[in-house]
């Protein structure tokens, strides 16, 4: 293997500041430097950045096939894209180092790293936040204030090294050096700051046509002329002689040991940046919240005598439905009432102190105005917009997209959604005619065991198959929505990308709970009566199973929040390192040792740092595990009135997704580029429309699908006592169903003529009085919690204030005031 350096674009001497642009003034020192692997590699400088391509050693031959010659004229193509965007980058002041390994293909590796006065210019330009003055003042959480106060020994507490500190900010100005924090300014600006300079540069930088949108590393990656971009991690993940920032997250938060622990917040956002600090905040509040958290049937023997579930069906003995029946009281009881109430507060109170939260978060990471102030238009839509306007507040051009075509490009992404959500319900039907044809196909055999468990096998691979195909219809859309929101050209990236999230999120709400909201107030209510069926397709209508809709509900949920759980986690687990070996196979056929080194001749040689990081995997962003938490909260609330259980196991998945995210994002991905975030975005007032949705729907659940309010009703009409309450529910089947006269019974309340008795509409008018008061009751409660909780503690309110003052004061222009003369006496 042969490593071959070459130095671009070193500089001496200063950079010149200019609106315009900024230029490089002195002479470019390029030269080669050829060594072999076992020279150690002595990088000039910090690398801040890193660019990667392959190609292959391959010589084309005379007589090659056509996709040869296809395959070299690309690569042709893809050499000149990057020869163009490399010199345009080194014009804007970067320096870089190429580094060039050769094995069976090359590998070349640009390392980048920009000059103090890059940094200045563009910190400036952006108003990044600097240090005025350190913070005094401790940051407690309320349980740690809560165990303090209460002498109680907090075993959550950890005591993590190189804390880092809190400090007053203001925006940076050059001619201000002076006045701030000088030990830390350095850091500052050499921190994750540089890495979003560069990668503002990079995705800003064209390097072809503008027309043809030929603009940015995004595209570069996108048509493969670079393998990889990204920022170097900071030392090995367990290096014994140093304790880098890396190490540290990975000894006290990626380890399974530290499940107990609060999350080293701070130092998360000082090496991954706001927006993932911001993530996992969200997502281990709410592991903590949701910790914060017969039998006249079975003696009936064979008294009553069901009527058959469908046409090819058998009588049964409502005894034999015994043991369900008492499973599906563990649900179905008055308790679940109030734990439905509680789980509605619930959902209100952590959103409300997630609110606090993250308003203390945003003021002490200086991201509290990013949205508003701060930041700047996408680097696609700068360099695609197809016009300017200038801005009325600043003065100055900026890219612009006409409103009118937005409207029309997403007034047209609104109607492929439509489509989308139509293929969903298509798909929710088919399944409904899955479950009944398989149980006449059951009933057919004439299998005493199967035929006994006909629904339960049907209900139970209804659910499996509905599974997958959420799964399936899951990867279609969201490829579908990526496509549909970069063409809708949206200005800002939090705009960009609260419009892919909310398309997605429309569809997955459909797509998962469709068949949910089916089983709980659809199925079984527009069934008829024996003699009289309603039938779809020429197929009798489904009816609930012999246990009740509400248990066949449970087992709904249950399959798929469970199932999408043990799924999710075993790719998060196993994925990763399948990947990550690929990856390293790939790059380095020959044998590496497990400490990072090349085997190599018998000897053992180190990898260099950036070649180190090329071999672990692209992090793909948040969105997944966002989605994934924000589908699980509405399992959690929407439908918890039918599985009380659901929260436990939420609670369980989250404590094994926060280790291994933590895992994933220290050991196995590349460090990704930091973005600075405000909040959460628009997840925030996707969980809030779901608390709302979820008040209503266990109020439904409640009234409509239980028993808890027919029973409630027949005790309330006999004076407190339940004996035949069952025959009270079920109707007898006239007298013509049969051939045979044979009488049998069937749940509804209604007479011998399949009319409706008058206990119907009583309780019709009951459950609808049901419906009304518990949700409002719940939406009072909710709007005081509301009222008493403000959005921003009074504390962060003081310091706001007095970090606006300092900045004040520290921006004037004017250091002494000349005081006013005073009149004489």
């Amino acid at each position: 293997m042969v490593l071959q350096r070459k130095i671009l674009s070193r500089a001496y001497g200063e950079y010149k500041f200019a609106e315009q642009s900024l230029s490089l003034i002195g002479n470019y020192n390029v030269h080669f430097i050829y060594l072999n692997m076992l020279i150690p590699c002595i990088h000039l400088g910090p690398t801040d950045f890193v660019l990667v391509w392959e190609e292959s050693l391959a010589v084309l031959k005379d007589g090659a096939s056509e996709k040869d010659k296809s395959s070299h004229a690309t690569q042709d193509s893809h050499r000149k894209w990057r020869e163009d965007f490399l010199s345009r980058l080194q014009a804007a002041g970067i320096d870089q180092e190429m580094v060039i390994l050769q094995a069976k293909k090359k590998i070349s590796y640009v390392l980048l790293s920009a000059p103090w006065s890059v940094l200045c210019y563009y910190a400036e330009e952006i108003s990044l936040r600097v240090p005025l003055q350190m913070v005094t003042t401790p940051n407690y959480n309320w349980s740690e204030r809560m165990l303090e106060k209460t002498k109680i020994p907090n075993l959550m507490s950890q005591d993590v090294p190189s804390m880092p500190p809190d400090y007053y900010t203001c925006m940076f100005r050059t001619n201000k050096l002076e006045r701030y924090v000088k030990i830390q300014l350095s850091s500052c600006c050499h921190s994750n700051h540089t890495k979003f300079f560069l990668y503002e540069i990079l995705a800003r930088t064209p390097y072809g046509a503008l027309k043809r949108g030929e603009v940015g590393i995004e595209r570069l990656l996108s048509e493969k002329a670079f393998s990889a971009a990204y920022p170097l991690h900071e030392g090995k993940v367990v290096d014994p002689q140093s304790l880098s920032m890396r190490q540290i997250l990975h000894q006290y938060w990626a380890r399974w040991a530290s499940w107990k622990n609060y999350q080293p917040l701070d130092h998360i956002r000082e090496y991954y940046g706001e927006k993932i600090a911001l993530y996992f905040a969200w997502l281990g509040k709410h592991s903590h919240w949701q910790g914060v958290l017969v039998l006249e049937i079975c003696e009936s023997k064979d008294e009553f005598v069901m009527c058959p579930l469908c046409k090819i069906c058998s009588y049964w003995n409502l005894s034999s439905i015994c043991t369900t029946f008492k499973a599906g009281l563990l649900f179905d009881n008055g308790g679940t009432v109030f734990f439905s109430i509680f789980m509605a507060l619930w959902a209100v109170t952590f959103l409300e102190y997630w609110k606090r939260t993250s308003a203390v978060l945003a003021h002490r990471w200086d991201c509290s105005e990013f949205q508003e102030t701060e930041e700047r238009p996408r680097p696609e839509f700068t360099a695609t917009a197809p016009m300017t306007l200038r801005n009325p507040v600043t003065g100055a051009e900026e890219p612009y997209f006409p409103k009118r075509r937005r409207l029309n490009r997403t007034l047209t992404g609104g109607m492929v959604i439509m489509i989308m959500v139509s293929v969903v319900l298509m798909f929710v039907v088919a399944i409904i005619l899955y479950r009944v044809i398989l149980s006449i196909i059951i009933y057919k055999s004439h299998n005493v065991f199967l035929i006994f468990s006909a629904g339960r096998i049907a209900s139970l691979t209804g659910s499996v198959l509905n599974l997958l195909v959420i799964l399936m219809l899951s990867r279609v859309y969201i490829y579908l929505a990526q496509i549909l929101t970069r063409w809708e050209m949206h200005r800002t990236q939090t705009k960009y990308e609260d419009m892919f999230i909310l398309k997605v999120f429309i569809f997955q709400f459909v797509n998962f709970y469709s068949s949910p909201v089916y089983i709980a107030f659809f199925k079984g209510r527009f069934v008829g009566y024996p003699g009289n069926y309603y039938n779809l397709l020429g197929i009798r209508n489904e009816d609930c199973g012999a246990g009740g809709c509400l248990i066949e509900l449970a087992q709904e949920l249950l399959v798929i929040m469970v199932g999408k759980q043990v799924i999710n986690n075993i790719q998060e687990f196993i994925m990763p390192k399948l990947k990550s070996w690929w990856q390293k196979h790939k790059i380095h056929p020959k044998v590496r040792a497990d400490n990072g080194k090349v085997k190599e001749g018998g000897q053992t040689q180190d990898a260099a740092p950036w070649e180190t990081d090329y071999e672990l995997l692209l992090c793909e962003g948040l969105f997944d595990e966002y989605l994934e938490m924000v589908l699980q909260f509405g399992f959690i609330t929407i439908f918890v009135a039918a599985c009380p259980l659901a929260p436990l196991f939420a609670l369980i998945n989250n404590w094994v997704e926060v280790r291994l995210d933590a895992q994933k994002f220290v050991c196995q991905y590349r460090r990704p580029v930091a973005e600075r975030a405000q909040d959460i975005g628009i997840w925030l007032d996707i969980l809030q429309v779901i608390t709302y949705f979820a008040v209503i729907s266990n109020a439904f659940l409640i009234a409509f699908t239980s028993d808890f309010l027919p029973r409630l009703y027949y005790r309330y009409n006999n004076d407190g006592n339940l004996q035949g309450y069952v025959n009270f529910t079920l109707g007898t089947s006239p007298s013509n169903f049969n051939a045979n006269n044979t009488q049998c019974r069937y749940r509804g309340y209604r007479d011998r003529n399949g009319h409706f008795r008058p206990e119907y509409f009583h309780l019709l008018a009951c459950r609808l009085a049901f419906v009304i008061i518990f949700e409002h009751v719940v939406f009072l409660i909710g709007r005081l919690i509301d009222f008493m909780v403000p959005d921003i503690p009074e504390d962060v309110e003081i310091k706001i204030k007095r970090e606006h003052y300092m900045a004040k004061e520290a921006l004037a222009e004017n250091e002494v005031r000349t005081p006013k003369p005073q009149k004489d006496l």
